[in-house]
């Protein structure tokens, strides 16, 4: 008689009573082989064999020390899981002060108020070509993994980012490189050497065009924001911007007396920043090729500037041995950082932190902290006292405040690296202009008779420009009214309706823009 088993099952199968064996049994059915330890590495294996010829000959076997891997990407991912994981969007582990918990340190943006964890202070290694030639410039390639550096050679070298040993080397320029940049896109990499020759580059370190960019060696090289152009400083005192895919020269930029040594453009806006042999550092509008505004605060040259993340400062190295910022929505400087004991060769900003790390030719790498206000004028009374003075209704008649006398540079007041400083009473009209009120239309035609009003409006222009490239109208007219202010209220409104009507096009007042 047969079992019950063979016979057929003759149910849907959803009616089929399950088997016998428990739901929260586990049968495993793949990887069912034993464990068996890796294969040995054939470095691994050649390694042992020498040492074992080496034991057997009686010589001390010598001690291989793996190479250092610095992961400095393994934060990433433990930053990932915590925002999984976290209790709260503001959780962050705490941060113990001990050399075994650095494997717990995340990245620079989970700790925003701290920028103690961003300084790079431990030194790592050293990667030597087997040719030495000095190296002159140094870029990581866009996906974080490699370093390309550029030799007195002509030489491209390719370096591992993570064990820093060599990885392959190109012949890319007959004369010295001078600067290199990829574009924010990371698909090209632009090149100029010692004789002035600019070359394209894909990662692969294919080169694809190149062209007599210069008649001198090119210093500086610097991309727009939407990769359509590119900017160039070279020893022969010009700028020129190109167009990146028809590899054309569209403008140039005149105004240094001596070799630009570097040129940046802003992060954001069409504004170009530039540094020079002459000692000056100029801004330009790339559309028009005009200078906007000229800072003359070094006593040497100036070796690099760096835009800030948010574009809205700009840092300069220079040969005088000093560091410092500007601010540039009111063309002031900020900060003279000094430490170096040699000149400045470099400069650069840290993305999270307020943080700012130079160079200097003596070999040290000094860290800047701008987070805290020093000066007086970053102050938050400060603010509110400059506040104050901009409202006409809530300024005293006794209150003072500081205008500006005539410079010796070429623009306005507010421009100029020393003016002289004095102090004058602000009242009503009466006060400034008299005892007798004056219609605007008196004004008008003073300002018309006088030439010397008509030379302060025209001085004012390089303030309107430059404002009208930050933020429009508004920034332009805000910017003047604080170089105005001493003029008194009449004066003042009087300059800042024919400004306005300047700006939209209406008037002609001084140099237009």
């Amino acid at each position: 008689m047969a079992t019950s088993s063979t016979l057929p099952v003759l149910l849907p199968a959803k009616l089929v009573p399950p088997s016998q064996t428990p739901p929260y049994e586990w049968t495993p059915h793949k990887d069912l082989s034993t464990p068996v330890p890796p294969p040995l590495d054939d470095m691994t294996h050649e390694q042992e064999m020498a040492a074992l010829r080496q034991a057997m000959d009686g010589r001390p076997v010598k001690k291989v020390r793996p190479r250092r891997t610095v992961d400095y990407g393994g934060a990433m991912g433990r930053l990932t899981l915590l925002r999984k994981m976290r209790p709260q969007t503001t959780y962050v582990p705490y941060l113990r002060p001990a050399p075994p918990y650095i494997i717990d340190l995340l990245p620079p943006k989970a700790y925003p108020d701290n920028s103690s964890t961003s300084l790079c202070t431990k030194f790592v290694h050293t990667s030597t070509n087997k040719i030495r030639c000095p190296v002159n410039c140094v870029v990581w390639t866009p996906e974080a993994r490699r370093i390309v550096t550029g030799s007195t050679s002509g030489e491209f070298t390719l370096w591992n980012g993570l064990t820093f040993n060599f990885e392959t080397i190109l012949q890319a320029h007959d004369s010295a490189v001078r600067t290199m940049q990829f574009s924010h896109s990371g698909l090209y990499l632009a090149s100029a050497d010692q004789s002035g020759i600019i070359k394209y580059f894909q990662p692969n370190m294919n080169n694809l065009t190149a062209w007599q960019g210069h008649r001198e060696a090119i210093r500086g090289l610097s991309f727009s924001p939407d990769d359509g152009r590119f900017a160039t400083a070279s020893d022969d005192a010009t700028i020129r911007i190109w167009s990146f895919e028809e590899s054309r020269e569209e403008r140039v930029l005149t105004g240094h007396g001596w070799d630009v040594k570097c040129v940046e453009w802003h992060p954001t806006k069409g504004l170009l920043v530039s540094g020079s042999k002459d000692n000056m550092i100029k801004f330009w509008d790339p559309r028009t090729g005009t200078v906007l505004s000229t800072l003359h605060y070094h006593k040497n040259t100036i070796q690099a500037l760096a835009w800030s993340p948010d574009g809205n400062m700009v840092a300069s190295a220079s040969r005088d041995q000093t560091v410092r910022v500007f601010d540039i929505r009111a063309m002031k400087e900020l900060r003279v950082l000094k430490g170096h004991k040699k000149e400045v060769c470099s400069v650069a900003w840290h993305p999270v932190h307020p943080l700012l790390v130079s160079g200097g030719s003596e070999g040290a790498i000094l860290h800047w902290d701008l987070s805290a206000a020093s000066s007086p004028s970053l102050r938050p009374e400060s603010l509110e006292r400059l506040q104050h003075n901009l409202d006409p209704a809530r300024r005293s008649p006794k209150h003072t405040i500081p205008t500006y006398g005539p410079s010796p540079s070429t623009h306005s007041a507010i421009f100029s690296s020393q003016p002289r400083t004095t102090t004058r009473p602000v009242s009503g009209a009466a006060s400034v202009l008299g005892t007798r009120r004056r219609s605007s239309r008196e004004e008008a035609r003073n300002l018309q008779r006088y030439p010397r009003q008509m030379t302060t409006t025209t001085r004012l222009c390089p303030a309107l420009d430059l404002g009208w490239v930050l933020g429009g109208e508004r920034t332009a007219l805000m910017v003047l009214r604080m170089a105005l202010m001493g003029l008194g209220e009449t004066r003042m409104s009087l300059y800042l309706d024919l400004l306005r009507r300047t700006l939209r096009g209406r008037d002609q007042v001084g140099v237009p823009i």
